[in-house]
């Protein structure tokens, strides 16, 4: 219905709708971007609406928007058939990338701390891959990485701020150009393809920003066991 009532509108955007149409095309291209050339496993998110509520049944969703709800996360897939059909039937659900396995893993901090985390990063020469942001949160993507190496770099750490968090296998992190319930999702780096043509980034390994992401975690509040996106 969408479509047939935005072909109907001869005087464009005045209403509103030419850009709302504009952002459900950018979230599709950027899905099967994402899943058809880079291999990254997608899926859509629940969804927030303007209230900033989240769109799923839970009462107070802590991530309100920017997780998956149905499907399951075990649903999401690269194949462009049902990439396609999802942003089609569901134009406005954020994008959502199931980390681990072949996909990208990721660290997140608050947004001051990653802000900080990047600056460091750029400052010392430590290369960078895409950073993903929202108002409230910092997303760096890096090599996938499993739970025995990410144990061996952690118990090198003196101290880990519970603000610095993990997304690996069984996770996921928003992907631009979604909206959740906090706001808009951009790239604060935008994703390089050094290795050329529609290839997936280059991403660094986890063991290369950990140290300075934990000592930038540690200038930001103490967020407990909760995560806000």
């Amino acid at each position: 219905m969408r479509e047939i009532l935005g072909e109907r509108r001869t005087n464009g955007d005045g209403d509103g709708h030419g850009e709302e149409r504009r952002q459900d095309d950018a979230r599709r291209r950027a899905a099967l971007r994402y899943a058809t050339h880079w291999g990254w496993p997608v899926l859509p998110g629940a969804g927030a609406g303007p209230d900033g509520l989240c769109d799923c049944a839970r009462t107070g969703c802590p991530v309100p928007g920017a997780h998956p709800d149905d499907p399951a996360l075990l649903a999401a897939t690269t194949d462009p058939a049902m990439v396609r059909w999802w942003w089609t039937t569901r134009p406005g659900a954020p994008v959502i990338l199931a980390t681990g396995g072949r996909a990208p893993c990721a660290l997140s901090l608050p947004a001051l701390a990653g802000a900080r985390a990047v600056a460091a990063c750029e400052r010392l020469g430590v290369a960078l891959g895409p950073v993903a942001a929202t108002p409230t949160r910092w997303l760096l993507l890096v090599e996938p990485y499993g739970l025995p190496e990410l144990g061996e770099l952690l118990a090198d750490q003196e101290h880990v701020p519970s603000s610095l968090r993990f997304h690996s296998s069984g996770g996921y992190v928003p992907l631009p150009p979604s909206r959740i319930g906090a706001g808009g999702v951009w790239w604060a780096r935008e994703p390089g393809a050094p290795r050329g043509g529609d290839r997936p980034p280059w991403l660094p390994r986890v063991g290369e920003v950990l140290d300075i992401l934990v000592d930038a975690g540690l200038t930001a509040p103490d967020q407990g066991s909760r995560l806000a996106y």
